[in-house]
């Protein structure tokens, strides 16, 4: 799985040097695994991280909102970092943060240390997703970046919907500090990998950071992913602290977006909103990230709620669809190659519409073999349009904003991921309510009624994914 490629003048010779693309897609995904592991194997352990800690539930909540928040805020940074760092230096300071938040969330003795663990792990994961989809796009050609973008589609399905998994195994035989400990050595075996085999394949530019820039997008980004996280919570969305957060969010990404445009190197060249099929996959990645990492939180509160199953019962009827999706995201990536966008895309967003509708008519007494099969559907038509639609949006670009692109998709789907957990929760939480002030003592029902609410919301969204998804085609 070797290749040449030319490395460039600013990464050190001007001549073409053999790499080694198999090794290099090892170290980054790996790495990229344990970062997304790591965004939700913890969900599962938070109500007992609650009473150890002694904290309420809106406090131990920080440990899932501090993560996706410190994601929304540096993800867009990363997008001038890479522009102005080697990848070398670049991904060392991505290991080196993820250990160091691992090793110190896996020791901590109070609540505080456990978040800044958190943080710092996050911190080492938004350096690392937008690295890997610049080097994917830098060392394959065209040709071939379905196949590679596929095995990435793997990687960020993968994390987030096992991490609950094994966690819950990990709780049911070790301590919760285990959930921490076993991803070490992973993280040795990229940090290993890819200091031998990665070279620096990012072209260098003179860019200065712009610490104004730097600010209103951190302001922006920020304020919205805070906003809509505490919104689900005691106070709701009509809440001065939520409404506040948010338009100050909105008027600081206003601030940030026009001053990229009067600026002669922007922090992020927003000209990538000038390709149509960019915008287009935008907003087909908003829809699928909102929806799946909603789904990824309600489908298992649904089970143990309205079904009264176990946490590591609910995981392990995931785990199917999971697994099966592993194993046909490099298949789908070379459909993609293949075939092109819409063969792949347009029956994908058909299977997600379809997992929708079976999902939103669950009860109390929907059997467990359904639950599975429908989620093996599900995550066939996740997998479908997850890679798929990232290689399409950022091939539509120039290969001068791949940087840019990169940084712009990973910032939205991140900020729609929690946008989508916040607000479908939220929705959950207040059917619920309402079911229960008709019908007393029915809390298996309310949760069951909530779920059916939110699925119904995701099925709207998914077929307008599937409308979409017609207008997809290959760039010239």
């Amino acid at each position: 799985m070797d290749q040449q490629i030319n490395a460039g003048p600013n990464v050190g010779s001007a001549a073409e040097q053999q790499i080694k693309t198999g090794p290099i897609m090892a170290a980054l995904l790996v790495a990229g695994f344990v970062g997304l592991f790591s965004e939700t194997a913890l969900n599962i352990a938070l109500g007992e991280l609650s009473s150890l800690f002694q904290t309420n539930a809106t406090t131990i909540q920080w440990l899932a909102t501090g993560y996706f928040l410190t994601l929304g805020i540096l993800v867009p940074v990363t997008g001038i970092m890479m522009q102005k760092f080697t990848t070398r230096q670049m991904f060392l300071t991505s290991i080196f943060l993820t250990l160091a938040g691992t090793i110190l969330a896996a020791s901590a003795p109070v609540f505080g240390v456990l978040l800044a663990g958190r943080v710092i792990q996050a911190a080492g994961l938004a350096i690392n997703l937008p690295l890997t989809q610049n080097v994917i796009f830098t060392i394959f050609p065209p040709n071939k970046r379905g196949g590679a973008m596929g095995i990435m589609g793997l990687v960020m399905l993968a994390g987030p919907a096992l991490g609950p998994t094994i966690a819950g195994l990990i709780l049911d035989t070790l301590s919760w500090n285990w959930i921490f400990w076993v991803t070490i050595p992973f993280l040795l075996f990229s940090l290993i990998f890819g200091f031998i085999y990665l070279p620096n394949v990012n072209e260098l530019r003179k860019v200065s950071i712009d610490a104004l820039s730097v600010t209103l997008s951190t302001i922006g980004f920020g304020g919205i992913v805070y906003g809509v996280s505490v919104g689900g919570e005691h106070d709701g969305w009509t809440s001065p602290t939520v409404i506040i957060s948010i338009i100050i969010g909105l008027i600081a990404l206003v601030l940030f977006a026009v001053r990229q445009t009067k600026m002669e190197h922007p922090m992020l060249n927003l000209k990538a909103f000038s390709y149509p099929l960019f915008v287009l996959g935008v907003f087909m990645s908003f829809i699928t990230f909102f929806n799946m990492l909603s789904m990824l939180i309600i489908l298992p509160m649904y089970m143990q709620m309205a079904l009264m199953l176990a946490a590591f019962t609910s995981g392990l009827i995931l785990l199917p669809g999971s697994l099966l999706n592993c194993v046909l995201a490099p298949i789908i990536g070379k459909l993609f190659d293949k075939y092109g966008p819409r063969a792949v895309i347009t029956p994908g967003t058909l299977l997600v519409a379809i997992g929708y509708i079976i999902y939103s008519q669950f009860g109390t007494d929907t059997a467990l073999w359904m639950i599975a099969l429908t989620h093996i559907i599900m995550m066939l038509g996740i997998g479908a349009v997850l890679a798929s639609v990232q290689t399409n949006t950022l091939n539509s670009l120039p290969k001068q904003y791949y940087p840019d692109g990169i940084a712009l998709t990973q910032t939205i789907q991140q900020v729609s991921g929690a946008i989508g957990i916040a607000v479908m929760v939220s929705l959950l939480s207040a059917n619920q309510t309402s079911y229960l002030e008709g019908v007393a003592n029915a809390p298996a029902e309310a949760a069951a009624s909530g779920s059916s609410f939110v699925f119904t919301i995701s099925l709207v969204l998914a077929f307008v994914n599937f409308v979409l998804s017609l207008f997809m085609k290959k760039p010239s």
